[in-house]
């Protein structure tokens, strides 16, 4: 069944990670998808899967998420894979597999609309491709959870670093917008979409902000709309059962710890209850005692 709970971590990472995987193996076989194209003289995949005012016109709805499997160059891509690999395996231990996948949509479409916006504006005919939003909302909600972790990164992949994730939050935010301003909204060719990094980080932060959760308890500051508190109290109180989950043979022990183990993989550890936690630390000391 399970020994300890580094098992059960394990267990729902190893669920959780194949989000992950299967991300970065479609972003790298559309890749090489994109060389052979090229090689044949052809740019079939591009205009299937790029963004741009025109795809909407033309029916392309998809391309609203498909954008971000597709990278300008080698280095495009090593860049943003190597941060979602590093920052997503930190995160879905925490967010679950469930959790971790709406992530990822939410800040992807949430890159697209905020650049569609702004170049619907200027009437252009560019453009998006990259997972640069998706990293960038990621990289948010590890800040916001680990404001003050010393992490290691390479400038350039070449020149090391050391910095506290909040502290890389706000240089990033400030290069956006002033990238944005001075950059983007002018018609600036550096070719680098500030407006879908922005609009990244704004999930990643409105994720952090009004959705996860720690132990059942909002880690954010307070809800977007709160009742009255006699009314919550009455909520309370009305919400309040005597739950009591009967494990008196192996069996039911074993039939229970299952259906946590099933909800750690599809929410997460923090999504257990006192109770839930409790139970996995009384099938923990049987076990150790056999």
């Amino acid at each position: 069944m399970l020994s300890d709970r580094n098992y059960m971590r394990h267990d729902y990472q190893r669920s959780g990670t194949s989000v992950l995987t299967w991300l970065l193996c479609a972003m790298v076989s559309t890749y090489l998808l994109q060389l052979l194209s090229r090689w044949l003289g052809k740019s079939s995949i591009e205009n299937l899967f790029e963004l741009g005012p025109h795809t909407l016109a033309t029916g392309k709805i998809w391309t609203l998420l498909s954008y971000a499997l597709l990278h300008e160059n080698i280095l495009h891509l090593l860049a943003n894979g190597l941060g979602l690999y590093l920052i997503g395996r930190e995160l879905l231990p925490l967010l679950g597999s469930r959790r971790f996948s709406a992530l990822i949509i939410a800040a992807g479409l949430a890159g697209a609309t905020a650049w569609l916006g702004v170049h619907a504006v200027l009437g252009d005919s560019t453009t998006l491709v990259g997972t640069s939003a998706i990293t960038c909302a990621l990289f948010i909600v590890f800040a916001c959870l680990f404001p003050e972790r010393e992490i290691t990164f390479l400038v350039f992949f070449v020149l090391p670093v050391r910095a506290q994730p909040k502290m890389v939050a706000w240089l990033l935010v400030g290069i956006s917008l002033a990238g944005f301003a001075f950059g983007e909204l002018t018609g600036g060719k550096l070719g680098i979409a500030h407006s879908a990094h922005l609009g990244g980080m704004l999930t990643g932060w409105l994720y952090y902000r009004y959705f996860h959760a720690n132990n059942g308890w909002d880690r954010a500051a307070g809800p977007v709309f709160a009742w009255p508190a006699w009314m919550q109290r009455r909520k309370a109180e009305k919400s309040v059962t005597n739950y009591k989950v009967n494990i008196t043979t192996p069996g039911d022990l074993k039939t229970e710890v299952n259906r946590i183990l099933d909800k750690i993989n599809s929410s997460g550890f923090s999504a257990l209850t006192d109770e839930e936690k409790r139970i996995l630390d009384e099938a923990k000391d049987l076990l150790s005692r056999r």
